[in-house]
């Protein structure tokens, strides 16, 4: 039986009425991704809702987190005043794993470690009644795949790839921890009513080609921001021909488009794959709603009447691709990768090659992997590169390493990591080269900013699918082409490796492995959270103060940050996640890895008051200590990325007021307003230009704040000239009384009072 079966139960019982409800209101036919949307309103379906204008109160099934935004996100509704969760939650130690030398060592490395975190984010979901699953269980995305994803269900997650449910049919939105604490307080948790973006696929993926070929190519079409304010639905007879695991890496990178999530709807495949993970219940169930869990039939007639924006892709010629370095949505076909390689200089020795991740760690990725390296290993060829494999899931592993696949990969050199994160999001005590060395390495993952991985702003990232990357280790060159190109081995001949094969799901089922998750106690009120005072990893919360309702005037502008600015560069990650349940500590990292417009350096600002350049988290500090309020200028698409909600706490602790920008992106922007920042853009952005070193600004308008007005930024030259700048906003009402408060927990808090 599937867990929280009751809960799916309630959810399918009145999804029909509610989606009938729906096209009579709207008079009209629906895609699956807007009939998702209004059976999950909170009050019902009152009216139609303008895409990319209205704001729309949602009842989200379920919420997850991974443990290092879980701690967050739980010291957050410690303060919330609630015994139990609303809706059923999980917490995922994934995060905290560093991979350095193979998967047993540095899992137990890991426990003695974060031996702290660990039991706090036990006790707090026992007493909570959150379901809790240990480290080396699994990546979160992977093993909410497994067990809680369902179609037609909706879901948030304090990650920015939580979309990897919509593999399984799922609406599911990555967060920040802010919004993970209203709905786990039964709140309605607000959403601007998203765009829709149609990509309809047509025929079906054929010899290297895979699922992560067609996200690298929309990647490619749509650029890091296209997706933003959407949500990306797949459809047409290529979408149906996609396993279900292949669909949820497709949704998992639709994060690097910006698209509020992605999603496919319901058919074979997912069934299927409830079934083989034991859901036969949630299967039967969804099937009797088979003709609701899909697109109406004019969809597929007329989608220019449905979605916003449509994109049509081939799958019969659909190319491999490999997109890098430094972006994800720098798309060269595999066939243009030699040209590229010689045109811009990158290194064409692959140093590493790491497959897995939760973006392609299902059985189907390993068995097409494994394919490729039993050939080559029968042909006498070995990976000239170092390489690693992560299994998305302790299930996937023991099936993978029951049906011989781990072997296969072993055999040509590779090395198995902990079921974690690991070298994806920068958990990475990587030996082989120094910081500083120009080197080139490909992945399987979904991000590739500088530094994303190991740390090392030279070393050129590229994402691929698991084939290729397996392919490109044993040739050791990013210039080969496994469609065209030989490998010579020991004996010198010219191996030509076989396009990729394998099972979608094991013909076996699923083995089992360890267990890994624990349940909440039945009654959670006798257990003690216990967090010590003299921690450097954990900190209890203190209240932000409200605003004391009058303009924000003259102050400093702390950075003016050029170029692409992400949640990397705000608040990194890598060595710095072991201080993500402590916002003291973890502000020693504030917006050190952003590029100071007036230097060309990361992490260095000037300070005001002595003229000095400093690190920015410590100028910060001096300005927070003499009372000095600050605002960060920012780029385009400011705050992409993750969903790290530090990002937006870390300026609120040290003393920021406001963050200007030419644009963000979603999940940043609600942070910031969650935690009583201001997010604001220029209305023209060309104003960015304006903003000086030593200016002072003042912000006016808060006091006749609306909706739809806008604020002006009084500007202050150090030669004395004033200027006046307008400013964009997105608050609602209702968003505003956060900043009121100072921040949305503080309301929260005070309503359970």
């Amino acid at each position: 039986m599937a867990p929280n079966i009751d809960m799916i139960k309630k959810v399918y019982a009145d999804f029909r009425s509610k989606i009938e409800a729906a096209r009579k209101m709207l008079g009209r036919q629906m895609p699956y991704a807007e009939k998702i949307l209004y059976a999950h309103l909170w009050d019902g379906v009152k009216g139609e809702l303008k895409r990319g204008k209205d704001y729309a109160d949602l009842a989200p099934d379920r919420v997850a987190m991974q443990d290092a935004t879980a701690q967050m996100a739980l010291l957050q509704f410690m303060s919330a005043g609630k015994k139990v969760t609303a809706v059923p939650s999980t917490v995922h130690c994934d995060h905290l794993i560093q991979a350095q030398v193979g998967a047993i060592e540095d899992l137990s490395r890991a426990n003695s470690e974060n031996k702290e975190v660990y039991d706090f984010l036990e006790s707090v979901s026992k007493k909570y009644g959150i379901g809790f699953w240990k480290p080396g269980a699994g990546i979160i995305h992977q093993v909410v795949l497994e067990n809680y994803a369902f179609p037609g269900g909706m879901m948030i997650g304090t990650d920015s790839h939580t979309p990897n449910a919509g593999g399984l049919g799922m609406i599911a939105i990555g967060v920040g921890g802010a919004d993970a604490v209203d709905v786990m307080a039964g709140m309605p948790w607000e959403l601007k009513w998203p765009k829709l973006i149609g990509v309809h696929l047509k025929g079906k993926l054929n010899g290297w080609t895979s699922p992560k070929d067609v996200i690298l190519k929309v990647a490619g079409i749509l650029t890091v921001k296209g997706g933003t304010g959407a949500i990306v639905q797949y459809f047409g007879e290529g979408a149906k021909s996609i396993s279900c695991t292949g669909k949820g890496t497709i949704c998992n990178m639709g994060a690097e488009i910006g698209a509020t999530t992605s999603v496919f709807a319901f058919d074979e495949k997912m069934a299927s794959y409830l079934r083989v993970t034991n859901r036969a219940d949630v299967a039967a169930l969804a099937e009797g709603l088979a003709d609701v869990l899909q697109d109406d039939e004019d969809v597929a007639v007329n989608p220019a009447k449905y979605f916003d924006q449509i994109i049509e892709i081939d799958l019969d010629t659909l190319e491999p691709h490999v997109n890098g370095p430094l972006t994800p949505d720098l798309a060269w076909p595999i066939s243009k990768m030699k040209e590229a390689v010689k045109e811009k200089g990158y290194p064409d020795k692959i140093s590493v090659a790491l497959i897995g991740s939760c973006t392609n760690s299902s059985y189907e990725d390993i068995d097409r992997a494994a394919s490729i390296a039993r050939l080559a290993n029968s042909k006498g060829l070995k990976s000239k590169a170092q390489f690693t494999i992560t299994p998305g899931s302790e299930k996937v592993r023991a099936t993978i390493e029951r049906d011989g696949q781990l072997k296969a990969l072993e055999d040509i050199g590779g090395v198995i990591l902990a079921n974690a994160c690991g070298p994806c999001i920068g958990m990475w005590k990587r030996m082989d080269i120094k910081t500083g060395e120009k080197n080139t390495i490909v992945t399987s993952f979904n991000r590739n900013f500088a530094k994303r991985n190991d740390g090392n702003p030279e070393t050129m990232a590229f994402v691929a699918s698991p084939e290729i990357t397996t392919a490109l280790a044993i040739a050791g060159s990013l210039s080969f082409n496994p469609l065209t190109d030989t490998i010579t081995n020991e004996k010198g001949e010219n191996i030509k490796l076989d396009p990729p094969v394998g099972e979608e799901l094991p013909v076996s089922g699923f083995a089992e492995g360890a267990e890994g998750f624990i349940p909440p106690a039945e009654d959670g009120s006798g257990v003690n959270v216990i967090v010590s005072p003299a921690s450097d990893r954990l900190q209890l919360l203190e209240p932000f103060k409200p605003w004391d309702g009058n303009d924000l005037e003259d102050m400093v502008v702390l950075l003016k940050a050029k170029g692409k600015c992400t949640t990397d560069h705000i608040s990194m990650a890598g060595p710095w996640l072991k201080y993500r349940g402590h916002l003291d500590n973890i502000s020693n990292n504030l917006l050190i890895g952003a590029i100071n417009y007036y230097t060309g350096d990361a992490g260095k600002v000037k300070n005001l008051f002595t003229g000095e350049y400093k690190g920015t988290p410590d100028v910060a500090r001096e300005y927070k200590a003499k009372g000095q309020g600050w605002v960060v200028i920012g780029d385009e698409n400011y705050g992409e990325g993750s969903s790290r909600e530090h990002a937006a706490l870390e300026p609120r602790h040290l003393g920021g007021r406001a963050i200007i920008v030419k644009s963000f992106a979603r999940i940043h922007e609600t942070n910031l307003k969650k935690q009583g920042m201001l997010p604001l853009t220029f209305a023209d952005p060309a104003d960015y230009d304006k903003i000086r070193e030593d200016d002072t600004v003042s912000l006016k308008g808060l006091k006749d704040f609306s909706p739809d007005k806008q604020l002006s930024l009084v500007v202050k030259h150090k030669d004395g000239t004033t200027e006046e700048i307008k400013l964009n906003h997105t608050f609602n009402e209702r968003q505003f009384e956060w900043f009121k408060a100072g921040s949305a927990l503080n309301l929260i808090a005070a309503e359970n009072k």
